[in-house]
């Protein structure tokens, strides 16, 4: 279980990484085009379509599991985080299972979109024909690890022992 936890956890720190420059990605491209607009009245031909497709995705789900890790997430908590004994650990237990549960969903789903349009040469037509299975496989990638770690987190020993 050491090493399965050692590689979900570089392979989490490699796609926050992608994430956040994704996001570098985005403020350079949106500044720029910004900058050449008003200077050069040029703008950035690919900067909205490079954005929506690939780099908003890649933002929006690349670091979700590095940011569950390291208890960066939102979350709404409607009941008290620790309970005592057995009874708590069933509780904790779920409430890692369930959202695990709806992204393994959301995986499946949309990894069959994102294969489905690999398979089907799907385009979105722009300034660049830009190839959109590429830019959906970005959402199961991101989300399927995140249930990686939610799976990880569940079921490791010692993991979820009341304090």
């Amino acid at each position: 279980m050491k090493v399965f936890e050692k590689i979900l956890t570089k392979l989490e720190d490699i796609l926050h990484l992608g994430g956040c420059l994704g996001l570098i990605a985005v403020a350079v491209l949106i500044n720029g085009d910004i900058l050449l607009r008003l200077f050069f009245n040029r703008p950035v031909q690919i900067q909205f379509e490079l954005t929506e497709l690939f780099l908003m995705p890649a933002v929006a789900t690349l670091s979700l599991s590095r940011v569950f890790r390291d208890g960066g997430h939102l979350a709404l908590d409607f009941m008290p985080d620790r309970w005592p004994g057995g009874l708590g650990r069933v509780i904790a237990k779920i409430r890692l299972l369930l959202p695990a549960a709806f992204f393994a969903a959301l995986t499946w789903m949309s990894g069959k979109f994102a294969l489905k349009a690999i398979a089907h040469g799907e385009i979105e037509y722009g300034v660049i024909d830009w190839p959109l299975g590429w830019a959906y496989a970005l959402i199961p990638l991101g989300c399927g690890v995140l249930v990686l770690r939610l799976l990880h987190d569940a079921l490791r020993e010692g993991a979820l022992e009341q304090t």
